[in-house]
């Protein structure tokens, strides 16, 4: 996991929008925009928590809201990432591309190679 995936949330002490809100919106919109991409894993609770300077509460409560609408999606192993909320085909994709993901490594492909494949087969419709 890229530790700088949430570098640019800013959370503002003096605003009337609670601390967890602020978190929330500003995930949402990233993944509502594409800035996150369907299958982008977040930093876990207590680190963006450290991160940001909130309590842990307050990003578990975020993530918790960002769950319930689907925005993300928490698996014990595989952390907080983001899901395609609504959206079957993005959805379907986004499972494909995991387990691709999983034959890569189980097959010791390089990075750069399985990319190309991609980008070949891609190429081919």
């Amino acid at each position: 996991m890229d530790d700088g995936v949430l570098n640019w949330v800013r959370i503002d002490a003096a605003s009337s929008v609670p601390p967890y809100e602020q978190l929330r919106l500003q995930i949402l919109d990233a993944a509502n925009d594409g800035s996150l991409p369907v299958g982008t894993r977040l930093p876990p609770v207590r680190t963006l928590a450290a991160q940001l300077g909130l309590a842990v509460n307050t990003v578990a409560r975020a993530y918790r809201e960002l769950e319930q609408a689907e925005v993300v999606t928490t698996r014990s192993r595989a952390g907080t990432v983001v899901a395609a909320a609504g959206d079957n085909g993005r959805r379907r994709v986004a499972e494909a591309a995991r387990v691709f993901a999983e034959t890569v490594s189980a097959n010791g492909v390089d990075h750069k190679e399985a990319l190309s494949i991609v980008r070949a087969a891609l190429r081919q419709r």
